[in-house]
């Protein structure tokens, strides 16, 4: 089977072939002004994602590789139909949603003396062990729960026969090379293989894997064996709230067909949630 094209490359075919979707250059020249007034400011700088996410690791060792490495590997589905009605995780007196609640359910397991971050104990976590560590101080559990079980075992399993158990080896096997280290994650670690096909090619998105290697770079403070020397190679991320942001500052822009579905959708969306119960 043919190798699927990487990100940069993939995102140009599919923009070039798109048919209901097309790129506004007025739009892009908004968004990177915006991203440029940012630049200055400490949220983009390396240092950020320490200092301003009070979750994140603040050491710059093994075990904070590892976190980074779990909390990675199930970053992925939070979203919620009803925003009343969601997944909350409580720690050290305030309340997460979204991709914040994991964290704060990992640095509670943590806090408890359960080794979350450690292959050897999630190559064999239990389904009932996972609803624990994961549980939600709502009705509302996170979602996906057998689905992150089923994974976290996969990868425990393969940590611990090709990287001894730490995700620090794989990253020492990169050579620092952030595009060497996307390639050993998406070739060794079966969930991170986001691919799909587009009008005859194979297309890549590598979101977590990518999101992976920045948060790598960013938790090593671009250090030692961080020190990627083609860290800009990466492309943003894929992420499911990008399309609303692009679209709103107008840097996308969809057909009429496409823009009657969505607005029929939320429309259905905000019907049900009115009559609901």
């Amino acid at each position: 089977m043919d190798e699927p094209l990487p990100p940069r490359e993939s995102a140009k075919f599919i923009a070039e072939n798109s048919r209901d979707v097309s790129i506004d250059g007025g739009g892009v020249r908004r968004v990177a002004e915006l991203l440029l007034a940012k630049a200055a400011g400490p949220e983009l700088r390396l240092g950020g994602w320490k200092a301003l996410h009070e979750l994140n690791p603040k050491a710059a060792d093994e075990a904070a590789v590892n976190w980074v490495f779990v909390a990675d590997t199930l970053n992925f589905s939070f979203w919620s139909e009803h925003e009343e009605h969601k997944c909350l995780v409580g720690y050290r007196g305030r309340t997460y949603s979204g991709y914040w609640s994991l964290c704060a359910a990992i640095n509670r397991a943590l806090d408890e003396g359960i080794p979350i971050t450690s292959a050897s104990y999630y190559a064999t976590v239990s389904l009932d062990q996972v609803r624990h560590i994961l549980r939600s101080d709502t009705d509302v559990p996170m979602p996906l729960i057998e689905e992150r079980h089923r994974i976290l075992n996969e990868t425990g399993k393969i940590l611990l026969e090709k990287f001894e158990g730490s995700f620090l080896n794989c990253v020492r096997k990169s050579e620092k090379s952030a595009q060497k280290l996307m390639h050993l994650v998406v070739e060794n670690f079966p969930s991170y293989r986001d691919v799909t096909e587009f009008e005859g090619k194979r297309i890549s998105f590598y979101k977590r894997a990518q999101i992976l290697v920045a948060d790598t770079w960013s938790v090593l403070e671009g250090e030692g064996d961080g020190c990627f020397k083609d860290i800009s190679s990466i492309t943003m991320f894929a992420d499911y709230r990008l399309p609303q942001v692009l679209a709103h500052l107008g840097a996308l822009k969809y057909s009429e067909g496409l823009l009657e579905k969505l607005l029929k959708a939320s429309n259905c969306l905000c019907y049900c949630e009115k009559n609901a119960g």
